[in-house]
C-alpha cells in the first residue's frame, strides 16, 4: 500500500512536470495565434497574452497574397509553393539515395566500406557555412545558379550523409540470415533490396521523410545564399517580410506569416510524430 502511495505520487509529479513543459512549449504559438486574429488597435491596446475580441482574417489574408517581401507586395503564396517545389524532390531523392547507400553498407561491405561510412558520419557534422564557397562553385559550373533546380541539388546533397546513415544503423539490425538466404535462392543486389529489405523499411522511411523535411523546409542560409530572386522559399520571404520597414509594423500579419511558414512542419509532425519515434528506435539495438 505504501509503495503504491508512492509511486502514484510519483506519477502524479512526473505529469505535472510533463504539462508544465508543454504548456511552456505551447505558449509562443498560443501567442502568435491569438496575435494574428487581433486587429492592430487591439494588439495595441491590450496585453500579449489577451484572447482576441474576435476571429479578425485580414491578417492572415494579407501574410499569404499581399503582403511586401522587399520590393514585390504577392505575400508568402509564391514563397511557400517554391519551398513545396524544392522539399519534395529533395526529400524523396536524398531519401532513395540514402537507403540504398545503408543497405550496401550494412549487408554488402566492400573494401573501404568502413572508411566510406566514417567520411559520411563526418559529412553529418560538417557546418552548413563550409559548404557554402565549394557548392556555390558547383552550382556555377553546372549552370544551376539561383534555380530552385540549383537548391534541390544543394539540399540532396548535403542530405545524404544524414540519410544513409539512419538506414544503415536501421538496417544493421535486419538479420544476416534473411539476406543471406536471398543470396542462395538466387537473388540478386535489387531483388534482395525489393522483396527483403524494403517491406521492413517504413519506420525508417518516416524517420527520413520527417528529418529531410523539416531540415529544408526550415532552411534559412542555404535558400538566401543559392535561391536568387525566383527561387527563394517561405523562410526568406518570411525574413524579408518581417524586415521590410514600410510604415507601421503589422504584428498581426507577422505573426499569421509565421504561422504559415510553420504549418507545413507542424502538419507532418502532428500526423506522422508517432512513426518518427518508433523508427529511431528501432534502429537503436545495434550498429
Amino acid at each position: 500500500m505504501h509503495a503504491d502511495h508512492h509511486g502514484r505520487t510519483g506519477r502524479l509529479f512526473i505529469y505535472a512536470l510533463l504539462i508544465l513543459c508543454a504548456l511552456y512549449y505551447l505558449a509562443p504559438l498560443y501567442v502568435m495565434l491569438t496575435t494574428s486574429v487581433k486587429t492592430l488597435d487591439e494588439i495595441r491596446a491590450g496585453n500579449l497574452l489577451d484572447l482576441p475580441s474576435g476571429i479578425h482574417l485580414q491578417a492572415w489574408q494579407k501574410a499569404w497574397g499581399a503582403a511586401c517581401t522587399g520590393v514585390r507586395c504577392e505575400g508568402l503564396a509564391p514563397y511557400f509553393w517554391n519551398s513545396v517545389k524544392i522539399a519534395v524532390p529533395a526529400v524523396l531523392i536524398s531519401t532513395m539515395i540514402g537507403s540504398v547507400n545503408g543497405y550496401v553498407l550494412a549487408h554488402w561491405k566492400f573494401r573501404g566500406s568502413e572508411i566510406v561510412f566514417t567520411g559520411l558520419m563526418v559529412g553529418c557534422f560538417i557546418p552548413f557555412q563550409v559548404v557554402i564557397l565549394p557548392m556555390a562553385r558547383l552550382l556555377g559550373l553546372a549552370g544551376l545558379s539561383n534555380t530552385t533546380a540549383g537548391l534541390v541539388l544543394v539540399h540532396i546533397v548535403y542530405g545524404i550523409a544524414f540519410t544513409t546513415l539512419f538506414f544503415r544503423n536501421y538496417y544493421v539490425s535486419v538479420p544476416d540470415e534473411l539476406v543471406k538466404a536471398a543470396r542462395i535462392d538466387g537473388a540478386g543486389f535489387f531483388r534482395i533490396y525489393r522483396s527483403v529489405i524494403l517491406p521492413l523499411s517504413l519506420p525508417i522511411f518516416m524517420v527520413c521523410f520527417i528529418w529531410q523535411f523539416t531540415q529544408i523546409w526550415n532552411d534559412f542560409l542555404f535558400g538566401v545564399v543559392f535561391g536568387g530572386t525566383d527561387a527563394q522559399p517561405v523562410t526568406v520571404a518570411l525574413n524579408n517580410l518581417v524586415n521590410t520597414s514600410t510604415g507601421i509594423t503589422e504584428y498581426n500579419v507577422n505573426m499569421a506569416a509565421a504561422i504559415i511558414a510553420a504549418l507545413p512542419t507542424l502538419i507532418l509532425y502532428m500526423l506522422a510524430g508517432k512513426y518518427f519515434v518508433r523508427g529511431l528506435t528501432a534502429g537503436a539495438v545495434k550498429g
